[in-house]
């Protein structure tokens, strides 16, 4: 079975903010694999967690906030009787262009804090990352100058709303992340990785 999270923050004032792309996409994986046949998400109380089970695959949407994520994962790690490397985690990522997607098999978080969540908990940074771009956050200094962005407008950019301008990037993200997890599950990890790399 493979576990394949969609990271986002639960709640309604959260739902299209750029840090919610990895439930949008696996919205879009639940309406594509299961062809919008009933039950779709699942809510399980106990764990915390929205489920969606497709066969050999659950979808999952932590219902904890992205500081917290790694716990439910880890009781559906257990309860399944999964390995780490059955975890695909889908999320956003700052530090790449909008629209660009990396698929990774490892490796540190980035400052993620729901990634950051996932490897406490399952003490290991052994488990597969789509990474979804969202822009790169920068402030503008003045004079056409950009520097990095301090802790709090990280956030601020983070939870915000893709602008009208982005409309077509922030499309173009949701259908090819939710191929990119496709062409995992039916040709292997490497090879979605030589597509989209």
């Amino acid at each position: 079975m493979k576990l394949i999270v969609g990271l986002g923050n639960p709640g309604a004032q959260y739902a299209s903010t750029r840090h919610n792309i990895g439930f949008m996409v696996v919205d879009k994986l639940e309406k594509e694999l299961g062809a919008g046949v009933p039950p779709a998400w699942q809510k399980d109380e106990k764990k915390n967690v929205l489920t969606a089970r497709i066969g050999e695959v659950l979808l999952v949407k932590p219902q904890t906030f992205m500081n917290k994520s790694g716990f439910a994962v880890r009781v559906l790690v257990d309860f399944y009787k999964l390995t780490p490397a059955d975890v695909w985690v889908i999320h956003d990522d700052i530090d790449l262009p909008i629209g660009k997607i990396k698929i990774r098999e490892k490796g540190g978080s980035a400052g993620h804090n729901g990634v950051t969540s996932i490897i406490e908990q399952l003490k290991t940074d052994a488990f597969v990352r789509f990474r979804l771009g969202i822009g790169k956050g920068v402030d503008t200094t003045g004079a056409g100058e950009n520097k990095n962005m301090h802790h709090r407008s990280v956030i601020s950019f983070v939870l915000s709303r893709f602008r009208q301008s982005e409309a077509g990037s922030f499309k173009h993200l949701i259908k090819h992340g939710t191929e990119a997890v496709q062409m995992a599950l039916l040709k292997g990890i490497d090879v979605a990785m030589n597509r989209y790399n």
